[in-house]
């Protein structure tokens, strides 16, 4: 039987782990596989106090909020992850002081990936985020001569990523999550959210509240969504089209009749289509279905019987 490998193997239970690598390295991806609170990102701060993540322009006020956060993390002896490029010496010693500051150890993880897949990676990104050739080729050369460096600039302990086990931890992240999410791991979870948050995203979780014995539905589960004076409602299907599916429509006003007492639903397939019932575009969508008209197809057959109707009484 194989023995479990080691959660952080050469690495600290709590540390400041500072990422070394160019542009492209995989240095985000790697900082994914601890829990998020744990990673401080330039990018991700540059968009903090910038709302754009690719603003060189923002750098600086960037890594100002950065060693302020890595100050009190470290004073509070948290593990933390430096997700930068760090290759100027100068950076790194002033991180290495921050944790020496308060006892903390310090680990330097040198993800050096190939110079060829680092600039083929510049090519999928946004142009925001591209970086030019000639730069990642500089940031490359600096990646490789840090590492002769690294113990006299303060490092504790120095690490090339590929040799880290980091598959293992993220799944298991990644497991708990979703445990909780299905409301499996003996707590509240979000159990009967996972739908929702699959089909519309997290960030609607806080505003969602089932209304149980609601009867608007026939008999479905209804739900609103509401902030301030502003709401919809919504209908969880289990059975679309007789089909098994499952998903949610969201109430719209009668197409047919601004009168009407019924109630009218929409699909609703994503928070794109939230939003669009909710600033009146979805309003003669063409699926609409109406607990009194019907839908579109419903109303056109009826309108088609009346026309014949008075067509027969006009011939006697």
């Amino acid at each position: 039987m194989t023995a479990p490998m080691p959660q952080y193997p050469e690495l600290p239970d709590n540390a400041l782990i500072v990422l070394i690598g160019a542009s492209g390295a995989g240095k985000t991806t790697l900082a994914s596989t601890w829990p998020a609170s744990q990673v401080l990102s330039l990018d991700g701060l540059r968009g903090v106090v910038s709302d754009n993540p690719g603003c060189q322009q923002a750098t600086s006020d960037a890594a100002d909020v950065l060693r302020l956060i890595l100050e009190r993390r470290m004073a509070r002896k948290l593990n933390t992850v430096i997700d930068a490029t760090n290759l100027d010496r100068p950076v790194r010693v002033d991180l290495v002081m921050a944790a020496k500051r308060h006892g903390m150890p310090t680990v330097a993880v040198i993800v050096a990936t190939p110079l060829s897949l680092c600039l083929a990676r510049q090519d999928g990104r946004p142009d925001n985020r591209r970086v030019p050739e000639d730069t990642v080729r500089t940031q490359h050369k600096a990646m490789t001569h840090a590492h002769q460096g690294l113990a006299a600039e303060g490092f504790n302990t120095m690490v090339f990523a590929e040799s880290l086990y980091r598959l293992e931890p993220y799944l298991r992240c990644l497991s708990e999550a979703r445990s909780a999410d299905l409301g499996l791991d003996g707590g509240d979870g979000l159990g009967d959210l996972f739908l929702p948050r699959r089909i519309f995203g997290p960030e609607i979780l806080p505003m969602w509240q089932w209304k149980d014995g609601s009867d608007v539905a026939a008999g479905d589960r209804v739900a609103e969504i509401r902030l301030g004076q502003q709401y919809l409602t919504l209908a969880l299907r289990t059975n679309v089209d007789g089909e098994g599916d499952i998903g949610f429509d969201v109430m719209v006003p009668c197409p047919f009749d601004p009168e009407c007492g019924g109630y009218a639903w929409a699909p609703a397939f994503s928070i794109t289509c939230l939003h669009r019932a909710l600033t009146g575009e979805l309003d003669n969508h063409e699926d609409i279905v109406c607990t009194v008209h019907g839908g579109f197809d419903d109303v056109d057959q009826e309108a088609d019987d009346h026309a014949a109707q008075a067509l027969q009484a006009a011939r006697g």
